[in-house]
């Protein structure tokens, strides 16, 4: 067996350990198995194996990106920037997360009450403080701004 040949199947067992793990984007799954082998024509030969085999997808990625981080209570400001950090094709992530959908009010309300209980914050100190703590979250002013004031 070739240097080559093995240092690919080296790299393909660890780019299937790491998407057992969890999805990845192909950003992500580049990165770790950049620190593996010094051939990115390797690792991109690869990730299209992968891709055709069904085995990466950054579309599959997004989705259960997306749908963890809502349920973890992160709006989608956040959530858009921690795709884009991860790789994500902006328009892919436009298909993904619709920031003015009507979800992520409904979302919001959750999250403060979850946080704070259902008590409306009368007082202009509280509100700041659901304030900085939901746009720490990820959403944005006008659904904060709704939130409070509706």
């Amino acid at each position: 067996m070739t240097d080559y040949t093995s240092e690919l199947l080296d790299l393909e067992a660890a780019g299937v350990r790491y998407l057992a793990a969890r999805e990845h984007s192909r950003y992500e799954l580049t990165q770790k198995l950049a620190k593996k082998t010094e051939n990115p024509a390797l690792i991109d030969r690869l990730l299209n194996d992968f891709e055709r085999r069904g085995l990466l997808s950054d579309e599959r990625f997004t989705e259960q990106y997306v749908h963890m981080r809502t349920r973890r209570g992160y709006g989608p400001l956040r959530i858009r920037d921690e795709l884009r950090q991860r790789g994500v094709d902006p328009s892919l992530i436009e298909d993904w997360i619709d920031i003015n959908g009507s979800e992520w009010r409904a979302r919001i309300s959750e999250v403060a009450a979850h946080k704070f209980g259902l008590e409306r914050a009368i007082e202009t100190k509280d509100q700041a403080k659901r304030a900085r703590f939901l746009q720490y979250r990820g959403f944005p002013e006008n659904l904060i701004r709704r939130y409070l004031w509706d």
